[in-house]
This record gives structure tokens, sequence and C-alpha cells, in this order.
């Protein structure tokens, strides 16, 4: 037991030391999300990967805009892609949720903008870890519309054309591109109205492509890459 003369700070003996109050741990993740934050924009913005623009959306950090070049050599190329990408409160312990603004036709993203890719997913279906960052996946995303993956598909009928005719495939994407991503057509197009196009572009599409997955899942028995 310390004696009392000790607990009162007495001369010739040590001061009790103080209780430091600390900030909650919330508080401590916030701080860490929002400088982590600072430092991938800084990077993206002043040293970008090559064919990808980033900026903020309305000066928030949590609601950023991207922009892919289609690669040459692909059916995209020429185009030109904006993305969404919203940062979760929990990043980096939650990838970031990424999705194409402007229609882009290919086998692993959707008439919605989204986008089938295991960096993008929680484990244990997906490969996202804290270590990565919205370079990276902006990095992986213009990796898959150069090589799509058809044995993991959001969208079915697309990726048997790939698979199986891909000419007709090739036709296909480079008539979206150019009507879509072409920058030309994009000139005349504020960001606005782009998300309004992609959002109601091809719904009969849209919902044959949906039916004809279900029933190419139902046949195969495979799940498909958006389930949780």
């Amino acid at each position: 037991m310390v004696p009392a003369a000790s607990r009162s700070g007495a001369a010739g003996s040590l001061p009790w030391p103080q209780c430091v109050q600390l900030p909650p741990q919330s508080h401590f993740s916030t701080m860490q999300r929002t400088s982590r934050l600072k430092r991938e924009l800084h990077l993206l913005t002043t040293e970008p990967p090559p064919g990808i623009m980033f900026w903020q959306n309305k000066n928030r950090m949590d609601d950023l805009r991207a922009q892919i070049l289609g690669g040459a050599n692909t059916p995209y190329d020429k185009g030109v892609f904006n993305l969404e990408v919203v940062v979760p409160e929990r990043y980096p312990f939650e990838p970031p949720k990424i999705r194409f603004l402007t229609p882009i036709y290919h086998p692993n993203i959707d008439s919605a903008g989204r986008i089938c890719l295991d960096v993008l997913r929680l484990p244990p279906k997906g490969a996202w870890r804290p270590s990565l960052n919205i370079s990276t996946l902006l990095t992986s995303i213009q990796l898959l519309m150069s090589e799509p993956n058809p044995d993991d598909p959001l969208m079915a009928d697309i990726s048997s054309e790939y698979k199986y005719n891909k000419e007709v495939f090739i036709r296909n994407a480079k008539q979206w591109t150019e009507k879509y991503a072409s920058q030309q057509n994009r000139a005349s197009k504020t960001p606005d109205e782009e998300v309004t196009q992609c959002e109601a572009s091809t719904p009969k599409e849209s919902a044959i492509s949906q039916k004809r997955k279900g029933n190419d899942m139902s046949r195969k028995g495979k799940k498909p890459c958006l389930d949780s």
C-alpha cells in the first residue's frame, strides 16, 4: 500500500501520475481514415496512374470521381469512362464502392455500372485488404477492361458472347464505346446528364440480361458475383 504522504505529493516523494483521458477509439479511426485519404488523394491528383484521372466531387473526401481511358487495341479504345468512388466509414478495413457512370459493354460490369472484381469485395469471397488503396483498385479495373474474366460474369449473355462469338462482342463493345464514351459525344453532355443516361440506359436489355443470367446460373449451379 502506498503511504498517504506519497499520494499527496509530499516533499521528497514523486508526484502521483495524472490520468490522461484518451479520445474514443472511433475518433482515432476517423483521424487515420482522413489522414490516409489525404495522402491518397494527393498522390492520385499529382501522380495518377497512366490513363487515369481523379478528382473530388463537391470537395468531399468520401465522394470521389475517376476517369479511365480505354486501352489501345481494345474495343474501348478512345473511350473516356467516368466512375463513382464512394469511401465507406470503415475504410481501409472495407473497400471503396466503385461503379461505372458511363455505360460499358463488358461481361464483368452490369447495366448499373457495378463491377465484379475480387479486390472490391471483402474476404472470404473477395481479396480486399487494408494494404490496398484506391489507386490499386482503379488500376485493377483498368486491367479488367482490357482482360475480361468471362468465368466470373455479371452479364451472362455478354460473357457467352465473349467466349463463343468474340467478333460480335468486339463489334457491340465498340458500338457502345462510340455511343456512350467517345469524347465527341461526351462534349455535348454534362456529368449529370451522363449519370441520368447511365441509370436509364437500356432497361429492356438489362431485364433480358438478368433473366438470361438467372437461367444460366440455374443451369450451372453458380452463384452471381455480387452475392454477399
